[in-house]
């Protein structure tokens, strides 16, 4: 038992969470915007371990979409779906038993939520086969990343509705068009961290037929990597301005401009390690984010 164990927490990357990290920063800043401060320990108990849940959940339908090709890249051969350690059967019902765990989470919510979770859930289980069939899978990952964001508004601003209430004008009408507009902004930080990681596997991607960013933005990767940047900070503060959220965030967001600036120079020589080490900072740039949006809203 503890070598399974200890497996399945290798599949579902415990001893690295950036990943669920980097879910988790944007949907908490949402979480305290659609508020307009402390959300209150509940929805901030079901956020935070919905987010690690889900990615882990996703992690093992990942493993097992990517299983043929990550046996042919350095980074990802020794996973363990890929060398046979669990099978496919077995990380499939891992990430089942995780996906159940999560929407146990969101039945405590309200129906609205739970009905939007269903479209969340559509776009973790896409991500992981658009790799073979999108130029950018990077982009549906964006969506998949940043789908926290409308949940979270739905999740503070439908607490009230009941079943009998449900149609599709309101759920349309519980996404505010704030909530859509933080998410379009916050894809582009999803495509600047994601595309630094696909710089990381371009050499056995290519050798492979992989499609990512990284290959399809060719000599342009680290100026666009730099673009996004500049449209997700950018783009928050113009939504944010009239919160009037004060120095706090304003210096928040330098000191995560400031960030990419250190990202930029270390992926501007296109090395794996650089590559690698930028994208695994990002979720210190998300923190930057989000502490500055709590503290302005603290100090308003």
């Amino acid at each position: 038992m503890r070598e399974r164990l200890a497996l399945y927490l290798d599949l579902i990357r415990w001893n690295r969470p950036a990943g669920w990290l980097l879910l988790l920063w944007p949907s908490l800043a949402a979480l305290w915007v659609a508020a307009d401060g402390w959300p209150g320990w509940h929805l901030l108990v079901v956020f935070v371990l919905g987010t690690v849940l889900m990615r882990s959940a996703g992690c093992c339908i990942n493993d097992v979409a990517d299983r043929d090709f990550d046996r042919h890249v350095k980074r990802t051969a020794e996973r363990p779906v890929t060398r046979g350690a669990v099978s496919v059967r077995e990380a499939l019902l891992v990430g089942a038993v995780l996906a159940l765990a999560a929407f146990g989470l969101v039945l405590t919510t309200n129906p609205a939520t739970i009905v939007w979770s269903f479209a969340g859930l559509l776009v973790t289980l896409i991500y992981p086969y658009a790799k073979r069939h999108v130029s950018m899978p990077q982009a549906v990952l964006g969506v998949a990343f940043s789908f926290g964001i409308p949940l979270a508004f739905v999740a503070v601003g439908s607490a009230n509705l009941a079943w009998q209430d449900i149609h599709l004008q309101v759920l349309s009408d519980a996404v505010p068009v704030q909530a859509w507009s933080l998410m379009l902004f916050n894809f582009f930080w999803v495509l600047a961290y994601d595309t630094e990681y696909a710089m990381v596997d371009r050499d056995d991607d290519l050798r492979i037929g992989m499609k990512t960013s990284a290959i399809t933005l060719g000599r342009y990767d680290v100026t666009a990597i730099m673009a996004f940047y500049a449209l997700y900070l950018c783009g928050w503060y113009g939504l944010l301005a009239q919160k009037k959220l004060g120095g706090a965030w304003t210096f928040a967001l330098c000191l995560a401009g400031l960030q990419a600036v250190w990202h930029f120079l270390l992926i501007m020589d296109r090395s794996r390690e650089g590559c690698f080490q930028a994208f695994r900072l990002n979720h210190w740039l998300g923190a930057t984010v989000f502490v500055g949006l709590v503290m302005g809203y603290a100090l308003r």
